[in-house]
């Protein structure tokens, strides 16, 4: 799928870690190093504009090495890019460690993926079938 963008940034365009990456790494476009205190969080920019064609979006998640390493992470995980939307890519990452983390200017900061959507039509009901599971859930199976 091709998909139009525009870079303002200084760094370059996201790519695949490797052939079966499903995320493309998104870079911090700051100018200087950040310095990131615990439980603090930032708006980061992109410098990244695009335009998906309809039906898809862009999911911006954590990156695990980030989160591993450091409790770097996304606030509202995964953020989701509409189709219609043509502002810059910014990433709202927060610092779930107890230390400082230094954010250095080009530093892969998140990781989008493009996934289709579908758009539904509610059809009300006055009851749902019945499974199995039921209502149970937030772990009603227990641990084995």
């Amino acid at each position: 799928m091709e998909v139009k963008i525009v870079n303002q940034s200084p760094f370059a365009l996201p790519e695949y870690a490797t052939i079966h990456s499903a995320g493309l790494d998104l870079r911090a476009n700051i100018q200087e190093t950040i310095e990131f205190k615990p439980l603090q969080r930032i708006l980061i920019p992109t410098g990244l504009y695009i335009e998906l064609p309809e039906g898809y979006e862009a999911q911006v998640r954590p990156r695990s090495g980030l989160a591993a390493k450091h409790g770097i992470s996304i606030v509202n995980t995964p953020g989701t890019i509409d189709p219609d939307y043509r502002g810059e890519i910014k990433v709202i990452l927060v610092n779930l460690s107890d230390t400082v983390f230094q954010l250095n200017p080009g530093e892969r900061i998140a990781q989008m993926v493009i996934a289709r959507f579908e758009h539904i039509v509610w059809n009300q009901v006055e009851s749902l079938t019945n499974t199995q599971r039921g209502e149970g859930g937030f772990g009603h199976t227990g641990t084995h």
